[in-house]
């Protein structure tokens, strides 16, 4: 049997010249565009309001149902702004509408494939993670979602900022009526609120926001998760859940 020489070592280097490590994993890429920020007053977005709360229940999540375009025109009166991507978490639709769409789609997707190759559900904090590497590393113009869930851990809610900061709190706002909700919740949380407790404090803060905010109404999704999953209902009249 011929023994490998030096300059066998050195042919294969060079064939490997200018080409990835061959001991790395193939990964694919996210998909790009040539969308700049100046792009952006010309798109869909929802401007918004979006409130997560964590309970003693699970979580509660709020957001308003208006869309604009460009912050000027209101193009959609009727937007559902928040979306389940685990069997017991949900994610919210902030900033531009089509980055948002894009972002909960791929979420969900490897969501789908954890569990079929793992056979179990991705817990809340693996979740959270992978949600910031993708907002990190993809082509996901103006979002800041916030997402909520229950594991085997309690209940989570997170918020996911434009740069890939994931951070967690009881609860947290985003979206450009964020002040004004923010002043509501100070006020009104507590801790151990039951998940009804919360649908009204978070309803309350979506009004407070749309009473002021020109990004922000025509009424609300409310989101209920809790161990048994994850429930969206929308209201145009405030008056239905208040």
């Amino acid at each position: 049997m011929r023994q490998p020489s030096v300059d066998d070592f050195s042919t294969t280097a060079d064939r490997l010249a200018g080409h990835s490590d061959p001991y790395s994993p193939e990964l694919g890429s996210l998909p790009q565009n040539d969308i700049d920020e100046a792009d952006l007053d010309n798109v869909n977005k929802t401007g918004t309001t979006t409130i997560g709360i964590s309970t003693a229940d699970g979580v509660v999540i709020a957001t308003d149902m208006r869309a604009s375009l460009g912050g000027r025109f209101v193009s959609n009166k009727n937007v559902q702004k928040v979306e389940q991507i685990h069997p017991t978490a949900a994610l919210t639709l902030v900033g531009s509408v089509g980055g948002a769409q894009s972002f909960i789609s791929n979420l969900r997707a490897e969501v789908n494939l954890y569990e079929a190759r793992n056979g179990e559900d991705m817990s809340i904090d693996a979740l959270a993670t992978l949600a910031g590497n993708f907002a990190r590393g993809g082509p996901f113009f103006a979002i800041h979602p916030i997402l909520g869930g229950v594991d085997d851990e309690g209940s989570h809610v997170y918020s996911i900022d434009p740069a890939g900061g994931v951070m967690e709190d009881d609860y947290t706002v985003t979206g450009s009526g964020m002040q004004l909700a923010y002043g509501h919740l100070e006020q009104s949380y507590e801790d151990g609120l039951s998940n009804d407790e919360a649908m009204t404090i978070a309803a309350r803060g979506i009004k407070s926001a749309v009473e002021r905010d020109t990004g922000s109404g025509n009424g609300i999704f409310l989101c209920e998760i809790t161990d048994d999953g994850v429930d969206i209902h929308g209201h145009h009249d405030f008056d239905e859940v208040l």
